[in-house]
């Protein structure tokens, strides 16, 4: 593999990045992919692949690193380290772990460090902005933290910690807070932490500086009781952010006031084109980087919901359902020129590699697969020539 380039996948950060280098495309030619796994028969920990942004042909994926449930990546803006989540035990606590990783000249994974994530069950990071520091959200523990980036891009130990409290209407899944991901808006000043047992969107003040989050005044997004908030994503114009609820299965569409760090709901959509059924759940949402699009993940009818997205009101509405031709989908990403989008079918080991239509948005398959198994989440990084 030639030798990465500095950059990161996160869409918000390369919209921000792009005017000032509206002379060269985002990315052009060939970016590296990491995949996220859950260990087991079927997979080692982190693999990586090539993936060619013109024809979406890619290369047979080999392990990058070595690590158990890996399920969440996050990339650190100068491109030069991974951060992986990991469902084990940390520092003698009962609690995951957070990885560092630095990223070799040919792609290859070399560990830094390993820290608590001060947490059971960490299911998502972030890196901040500035790159100062890696923020994670615990399942199990129905907590967030942040840890502060060591010059060498190791982890120091939390800076903060809270853990959330609380319950809501179903008692099977919603007696506990369930912290389900973490995000940052444009200004890296203000945090949200999705949680499903609370049927909130919790707004935290983020000092990068220190590492610090302290709740906000309004502390929260509300969603309709029972829906049970998974994953959040803003809309390019910072202007709107969306929620995906896994348990009702609708996407709740906010407005976002950059200024006091508030959520105001706007609408809710399904995302089914049918009645949901046993054993139905969404996982990820997904921006287009030119904002027109909205895509969520459907498990169990197992398909890339389509929205269009109103760039005056931030309102969704239907376009369609591509299936993933695999079972599960779970985390998806579209690469930063928005050609290409790469769904991860965790039930049936698959990374479908999809063309999408600026236009319209739909989505077609361009018979490129790629074998890796439980695959959870999926990030770009470009290659240098």
């Amino acid at each position: 593999m030639l030798k990465m380039r500095l950059a990161c996948v996160s869409i918000a950060a390369l919209a921000a990045l792009a005017p000032a280098r509206a002379e060269e495309p985002v990315h052009a030619g060939k970016v590296a992919v990491y995949v996220g796994t859950f260990t087991g028969p079927g997979s080692e920990g982190i693999y990586r692949f090539e993936l060619d942004l013109s024809t979406g042909a890619a290369s047979a994926p080999v392990v990058a690193a070595k690590v158990t449930n890996p399920s969440f990546l996050a990339i650190h803006p100068n491109g030069k380290f991974l951060y992986s989540v990991g469902e084990i035990g940390g520092k003698g606590k009962k609690s995951g772990a957070v990885t560092a990783f630095a990223i070799g000249a040919e792609g290859n994974l070399t560990q830094l460090n390993e820290q608590s994530s001060e947490g059971a069950g960490p299911c998502h990071l972030v890196v901040d902005k500035a790159g100062k520091n890696v923020l994670v959200a615990n399942y199990g523990g129905g907590s967030i933290a942040c840890l502060p980036i060591q010059p060498d891009g190791s982890l120091a130990p939390a800076s903060s910690a809270i853990k959330h409290a609380g319950s809501s209407v179903d008692t099977g899944r919603q007696s506990a807070p369930h912290a389900h991901s973490i995000n940052l808006d444009a200004g890296n000043r203000f945090a949200f932490a999705a949680d499903l047992g609370l049927d909130k969107v919790l707004i935290y003040k983020f000092d990068a500086a220190k590492g610090l989050l302290t709740p906000n005044d309004p502390p929260a997004g509300v969603v309709a009781p029972g829906s049970g908030p998974r994953h959040f994503a803003f809309h390019p114009s910072g202007k709107f952010a969306y929620v995906i609820n896994e348990m009702a299965m609708t996407i709740t569409a906010f407005a976002y006031d950059a200024a006091k760090g508030s959520l105001a709901e706007i609408h809710s959509i399904t995302t089914l084109p049918v009645e949901k059924e046993r054993g139905h759940s969404t996982a990820e949402i997904v921006c287009s980087p030119d904002g027109k699009f909205v895509y969520g993940s459907n498990r169990g009818h197992d398909t890339i919901a389509i929205f269009a997205a109103d760039a005056a009101t931030g309102k969704l509405t239907a376009v369609g359902h591509e299936p993933t031709q695999g079972k599960t989908p779970r985390n998806f990403a579209i690469d930063p020129n928005g050609a290409l989008l790469l769904a991860a079918n965790q039930g049936s080991g698959t990374i479908l590699i999809f063309k999408r239509d600026a236009a319209t948005g739909k989505l077609t398959a361009t018979g490129n697969v790629v074998q890796v198994g439980s695959p959870v989440c999926v990030r770009f990084l470009p290659i240098a020539k």
